[in-house]
Formats: structure tokens, C-alpha cells, sequence
């Protein structure tokens, strides 16, 4: 099984960098043999091309919009029958998007997970607020989790 982890996100834009924190975190720890992370940050076009090679699964590391619990880790499931439809932006990393625009290139998308965590603040600057500085440890860990199956070499 192949297994491409996506962190997405600017890390100029505060909390916006989480999805790049995380895949630095989980570029440290032991991979099961199939599992890619790479830190795409604002490079839509290039995750998109890189879902055309064929991959399994797809874990996207990313801030996402408050729910009321700042700091707060979520894993959610893609539909990509729900995702409007999208064309490549070469200069943008709007996740709904580039995942719509893959099918626009001619492929497919792999079962996509998402791991994200409810930004504070994503104003310009570098570096995570504390809350979710805090959560990255623990989104890594529900990201190796969700690898478990792969790892076992079932799923």
C-alpha cells in the first residue's frame, strides 16, 4: 500500500504552517515501507501531479477553520463526490481545490483523510500559537494511527 502524507499550508500565516509542522515531526519518526511525507506548503499544482502517480491513501496535514475549539486535532474523511469541481492554480493551496483538480489532469483521487486542527490565528507571521504548537505531537501521533494498518500490512 502506498501512502503519500501531505503537510499543507503557509507558514508565513501563523497557525496556516501546522500541516508543515506536523510533517517535519513525523520526518523524524520510523515509516511503515510505502509512506511518503512531503511538506508541499503553498505548491497546489505540485501535490496534484504527485496524486497521479498512483497512491493508496491520502493523509493531509492542514489548519483548518475554527469550530468553537481552538488547538483541537479533527480527522475527517474526503468525499470527493462532495469536492466542487476545481481547475490547477499553479500558485495556490486551497486543499478543496487542488483535490478537485486533480480529476481536471486525469486522475483519480486515492482514499483521502484529512488531519487538521482548528487554527487560532493565521495572521502574518511565522510560527504556531501555543495552543496549536501543542497539537501537533498529537495529530503526528493520529497520523501513525491511521499508518497502523500499513504498517501491520493489512488494510
Amino acid at each position: 500500500m502506498r501512502v503519500l502524507v501531505a503537510g499543507v499550508g503557509n507558514i508565513f500565516l501563523g497557525d496556516d504552517g501546522f500541516g508543515a509542522e506536523v510533517a517535519r515531526v513525523l520526518g523524524d519518526r520510523p515509516l511503515p515501507d510505502g509512506v511518503r511525507v512531503t511538506d508541499y506548503g503553498i505548491r497546489g499544482l505540485h501535490l496534484a501531479y504527485d496524486l497521479l502517480d498512483g497512491w493508496d491513501r491520502l493523509i493531509l496535514l492542514d489548519a483548518i477553520p475554527g469550530r468553537g475549539r481552538p488547538g483541537t486535532v479533527h480527522v475527517m474523511r474526503i468525499d470527493p463526490d462532495s469536492l466542487p469541481p476545481g481547475d490547477p492554480d499553479p500558485h495556490g493551496m486551497a486543499p478543496h481545490a487542488v483535490l478537485a483538480s486533480v480529476r481536471a489532469l486525469g486522475g483519480d483521487l486515492p482514499e483521502t483523510l484529512l488531519v487538521g486542527c482548528e487554527a487560532v490565528d493565521t495572521a502574518d507571521r511565522i510560527g504556531l500559537s501555543p495552543l496549536v504548537a501543542a497539537a501537533v505531537g498529537p495529530a503526528a501521533d493520529a497520523v501513525l494511527g491511521l499508518l497502523e494498518p500499513v504498517a501491520a500490512g493489512r488494510d
